[in-house]
This record gives C-alpha cells, structure tokens and sequence, in this order.
C-alpha cells in the first residue's frame, strides 16, 4: 500500500509542474484545446497573465509535493503529504464544479486515491 500511495503522490507532484507547463509556457492554440477554451480568448493579455499566475501555484504545488519526500521522513512525511494532496482535492473539488467535471477525474481523483492511501498505511 505504500509503494501505492508513493507512486499516486508522485504522479499528483508530475501532473502539477505538467499543468504548470501549460498554463505557463504552452501556446493560446495548446491552452485553448487543453482547457476548453477559445483560442480568442486565451492569447489575451491578461488571460495569458491570470495562466502565468495560475501556472506557478501549479507547479510550487507540485514541486513541493515531490522534493518533500527528501525533506521530510516518516510520520512527518505523511503529514506534509496529506496536507498537500487536501489542497490538490479541495482546488480541484472547486474546479470541477466552475470549469468541468474533467477536473474531478483528472486532478481531484488521483489525490484522493494518495490520500486515502496514506491514511490507510
């Protein structure tokens, strides 16, 4: 079960820095496809700006939760780890409901499932 939980917690870590590079760094016709959104829309300014901005929470989010597993041991470890998969859950319970239920499989499952995991061992 804790190789499980590991490997869940990871890949929430992974798939976190790959929205960052999206949301950062992809262009207006790959974050329109990726979102669902309109290709007019995204390549404005300030939406490239709210992407930019959404994009580093992302990828600290998701950095944190991999370069943890060398800062911290033990019981602590899990902690840190839950604490961070609750904010993954809690963010993508909300974006499941604002921009689509995508987001409840995609991002929200996945952390669910390290957590419960972590809890269980």
């Amino acid at each position: 079960m804790e190789i499980l939980a590991l490997i869940l917690t990871m890949l929430v870590g992974i798939e976190h820095l790959g929205i960052m590079g999206l949301e950062m760094f992809a262009s207006p016709a790959k974050q329109a496809k990726a979102f669902g959104l309109s290709e007019e829309y995204v390549g404005q300014k300030e939406a490239r700006v709210s992407f930019a901005n959404q994009g580093i929470y992302n990828g600290m989010l998701g950095l944190s939760l991999i370069i943890s597993y060398w800062l911290f041991s033990g019981t602590v470890l899990i902690k840190v780890w839950l604490l961070l998969l609750s904010f993954v859950i809690v963010v993508a319970f909300y974006g499941g409901l604002t921009v689509g239920k995508k987001v409840w499989a995609m991002q929200m499952l996945p952390a669910v499932l390290a957590a419960v995991c972590w809890v269980l061992v």
